[in-house]
């Protein structure tokens, strides 16, 4: 029973549901209309499907938009028909597909339903010329009485908020983050030179799961216009949107700090006359940043205090290590503070949302 509910919490499922649900009401409502129109009642459930989308914002965007473009499809058909009788109907089909795919470039309007402009127009000219009003009365008709029906499911029949799956890129991004960063850490505690030929690769990965990870957060701030449970689930939803940030933050200051070690080598350079253990040191405070990283849950809070210990000394000792070097001018003094800065400001980053988090779970 708990798989089946697990498995009800992925999106694609909910929205596989949501389609089937609202085709098959969407049939039923059209075999009760009369028949000029219950007679083409495939047509519904067409609009339906069309109207299912993860959010019930983008299921009413979809909704409108895909009838506006089969409707501005029909009439430009129909005009060009009515305007070129005398003209082959190959070249008649040409004229009007070349430019039902101009209009279908107003994508501010039209966005991702544009297509249906130029599909709409064919349908026209090839199936509903003959008795064009008839014609677009069932198709759009029908279309629009599906796609309304696809609207209301999406609101009613467990409306998305898109948490679950916002909450699995956020977990990967942050197993992914945590592991680069021990990789960096394990090359300085055995006095490796990080390869700057291995960061594309990794920087690729990373890169891809934050993109997913970015659109997972927007796709939760889409599904809470005109949802009936954004209201329930608003204080989960701005969780989610905080720590989100909060790790593309860290993401972006650690991508730095690993150019500056892979280019500098700060671990290995001049400053290491100033006192022993750089790269140790260095080693601590990055690992000590993957543990904190990678605890998510209330439950690794002490670890995570822990963790921040460690990486407060291994900072505080190389703050020394700065303060008491006389090699000011080698390139390596300045990423080690570099570095140091950017590790300090990754901690903060965390810091600060795991206080947030704290206060938002704190009784009133």
């Amino acid at each position: 029973m708990s798989q089946i509910w697990v498995l009800l919490h992925r999106p694609p499922v909910q929205r596989g549901i949501r389609a089937a649900v609202a085709a098959g009401l969407a049939w039923q409502v059209a075999i009760m209309l009369p028949p000029l129109l219950s007679e083409y009642a495939y047509y519904a459930p067409l609009g339906a499907v069309i109207a299912v989308h993860p959010t019930v914002a983008d299921s009413a965007s979809a909704a409108w938009r895909s009838v506006l473009a089969m409707l501005m499809g029909f009439a430009l058909a129909y005009a060009v028909y009515e305007l070129t009788r005398q003209v082959p109907n190959a070249l008649t089909i040409a004229l009007i597909v070349a430019l039902a795919i101009a209009v279908e470039q107003w994508r501010r309007l039209l966005r991702d339903q544009a297509s249906w402009v130029s599909f709409a127009a064919v349908l026209m000219i090839t199936v509903g010329a003959g008795a064009p009003g008839p014609y677009v009365l069932r198709y759009a008709g029908l279309t629009l009485v599906g796609a309304a029906i696809g609207v209301l499911v999406t609101l009613v029949l467990f409306p998305p908020l898109q948490l679950t799956q916002a909450v699995e890129h956020i977990a990967r991004t942050r197993a992914l983050l945590a592991a680069h960063l021990r990789d960096v850490a394990d090359d300085l505690r055995e006095g490796l030179v990080p390869d700057p030929d291995a960061w594309p690769e990794r920087n690729r990965l990373l890169n891809r799961q934050l993109d997913r990870m970015r659109a997972a957060e927007t796709q939760v701030e889409r599904a809470r216009r005109a949802n009936p449970r954004a209201r329930r689930w608003q204080g989960r939803a701005g969780e989610i949107r905080a720590e989100s940030r909060a790790i593309d933050r860290v993401a972006v200051l650690v991508d730095d700090l690993s150019t500056l070690l892979a280019e500098f080598h700060p671990g290995r350079r001049g400053v290491d006359s100033a006192g022993a253990g750089t790269g140790w040191l260095l080693a601590e405070a990055l690992d000590s940043l993957a543990g904190i990283v990678s605890s998510a849950d209330e439950g690794s809070a002490a670890r995570r205090e822990e963790e921040m210990r460690r990486a407060a000394t291994a900072l505080d000792r190389l703050v020394i290590l700065l303060r008491s070097t006389t090699v000011s001018a080698d390139e390596g003094f300045f990423a080690l503070g570099a570095v140091a800065v950017g590790v300090r400001r990754s901690l903060a980053a965390l810091e600060a949302h795991h206080r947030q988090q704290a206060s938002a779970l704190t009784p009133g």
